[in-house]
């Protein structure tokens, strides 16, 4: 079978499709091939569209990749659990399904249920892509305790036998988590400790959120590659948990903690902590608009020096002058690398020092950030504080959905066995 043959893509067509009768002139060649990808995206999918496309897809045990972004535009909250439904039903038993991308659909609290109950049985999946769904931190509690029941089902299987992959990609970004769901997503990273890419940009973590988040959730993760918190809230205590944990991932290619708030102490905390060398195959750095002032920056020219794969480093928006000699130590160092292994074709974008056209520069009459935060407080009070945070999390209060109770939806996918 040929490549275009085994892709199968509606993506960006812009279709309104409702009935049946709408769908079926789309897909002749999805019912005739037997097809690995399927990319939906871009298009408004209706409740019948959906059925129909269900039960192709039911019919592809070759699927390895489903595209589901952005495709109810323009419909309406009660038809979502009804058109989810009928999709994920169709997709749950495909054997071969590693991956799946719901970005840009508006779940939220009120039509997570099929999400949730699929994420917790499809024992292939690998790669799961959820980004900007409106989730909120009830939600986002479901979602991660479904991938922790996925795990309980994964290590099931294995046990009889089977071989089952590693869950090895979440992004989540986008989808206001916030303190309150942290504590869920520990436990799941804790279990899915082979987990290679996690990308949880602007979700209004605080930083109580993000320590938990790593003391007890990432510092597990000693495959992890990438790493992308960008746009929450460290402070000092999230600074804190960084450096303690980020030595441990060896494998690590990719931090991203820019717009964090590290604050001119964390800062100097992270790049101390990297600078113990033990992060070998390093290569980008994402540190813009965190207060770093120029001890910082020294510390991560430092460190640089012990990251022998160290590429690009980003630190505009930052409390420096551009001219610091840290910036010329940490520029000069990038391009003597860029020239020795670059190659014959070079991406400026991924070599260097950003361009520094933002920085704040030195502020005397300023005072450091109050850095020492709560430092009176226990780790227990603080752990009881997430869990009301958790708690309060889930009384948000739902809508009331007309046409379809979004709990018997769940209750039918997850009785499909798989």
């Amino acid at each position: 079978m040929s490549d275009s043959k085994k892709m199968f893509s509606l993506e960006g067509k812009g279709l309104k499709l409702t009935t049946a009768e709408d769908v079926e002139p789309h897909i002749a060649d999805l019912r005739a091939n037997d097809v690995e990808e399927v990319h939906l995206l871009g298009n408004s999918l209706g409740i019948e569209a959906c059925k129909v496309l269900g039960e192709v897809l039911a019919t592809k045990k070759n699927l390895k990749v489903a595209n589901l972004a952005d495709i109810f535009t323009a419909r309406l909250l009660s038809e979502i659990p009804d058109a989810l439904s009928h999709l994920l039903t169709s997709i749950l038993n495909l054997p071969n399904l590693h991956t799946i991308n719901v970005n840009d659909n508006a779940f939220g609290l009120n039509t997570q249920a099929p999400l949730v109950a699929f994420l917790a049985a499809h024992v292939p999946l690998q790669h799961l892509y959820l980004n900007n769904n409106g989730l909120g931190p009830h939600a986002g509690i479901l979602i991660a305790d479904a991938l922790s029941e996925l795990h309980a089902k994964k290590e099931a299987a294995r046990k009889e036998g089977k071989t089952v992959p590693d869950l090895e990609t979440v992004i989540c970004g986008r989808n206001r988590l916030e303190n309150g769901s942290m504590t869920a997503w520990a436990k799941t990273y804790s279990l899915h400790n082979k987990i290679r890419v996690i990308k949880m940009v602007q979700n209004g973590i605080r930083q109580e959120g993000i320590s938990h988040l790593i003391s007890e959730g990432l510092k597990h993760t000693a495959d992890l590659e990438v790493l992308d918190l960008q746009d929450n809230t460290f402070t000092l205590r999230g600074s804190k948990a960084l450096a303690a944990v980020a030595p441990s991932w060896a494998s690590l290619r990719e931090l991203a903690v820019g717009d964090c708030l590290l604050g001119g102490k964390g800062s100097v905390l992270v790049a101390g902590a990297l600078a113990q060398g033990r992060n070998a195959k390093l290569e980008t750095i994402r540190l813009q608009f965190n207060d770093i002032t120029p001890p910082g920056v020294k510390g991560f020219a430092d460190a640089a020096k012990k990251l022998p794969a160290l590429k690009r480093i980003e630190l505009n928006g930052n409390k420096f002058e551009e001219d610091d000699e840290s910036v010329a130590v940490l520029q000069e160092l990038l391009d003597e690398r860029k020239e020795a292994v670059g190659g014959d074709v070079i991406n400026e974008d991924e070599w260097g020092v950003d361009e520094l056209d933002e920085l704040e520069g030195i502020d005397s009459d300023e005072e450091d950030e109050d850095e020492d935060e709560d430092e009176d407080v226990t780790p227990e009070e603080r752990a009881e504080k997430l869990v009301k945070e958790a708690e309060e999390a889930q009384e948000e209060p739902t809508v009331q959905l007309e046409d379809k109770n979004v709990d018997d939806l769940a209750k039918k996918l997850a009785e499909t066995g798989i």
